[in-house]
């Protein structure tokens, strides 16, 4: 599986498991194991980097297990083959965005005008909120 100029995962990192649908389908989802179970095993993976396996990690979420495989569960369509390009989609697009190096955030200090407004708003409001207490004669 191909997914960039340089990271190609082998068949072998792949693991695809069929199990029954749940809801509703009649006939179809009692008969035909069409759900896919599809595990990549990421932490053992010799063609993905350090920093990708990292950020692939944390967008995985739930997805990731203790032992360092994403888990992606499809029961999507009533085909099986349709239901496993969806599982391998969603893997390449998911490997892909971790791929991808987050822009470093450049601390800026806020303007000389937006702290005076910010003050001024508060100072309002302070007053606002002292004018509603108890009425003294």
């Amino acid at each position: 599986m191909r997914i960039n100029d340089h990271i190609e995962i082998a068949d072998w990192e792949l693991t695809e498991s069929f199990t029954r649908s749940s809801g509703p389908g009649g006939q179809n989802v009692n008969k035909v194991s069409t759900a896919v179970e599809l595990r990549f095993e990421a932490a053992r993976s010799p063609n993905l980097p350090d920093p990708v396996k990292n950020r692939l990690r944390r967008l995985a979420g739930r997805r990731w297990t203790t032992d360092g495989a994403i888990v992606i569960f499809l029961q999507e369509t009533r085909s099986q083959a349709r239901n496993r390009e969806i599982a391998r989609d969603r893997l390449t697009e998911l490997i892909r965005k971790a791929c991808e190096r987050p822009k470093r955030r450049l601390a800026t200090k806020p303007t000389y005008g937006s702290v005076k407004r910010r003050l001024a708003a508060k100072k309002a409001r302070g007053e606002v909120k002292a004018l509603r207490g108890k009425v003294e004669d």
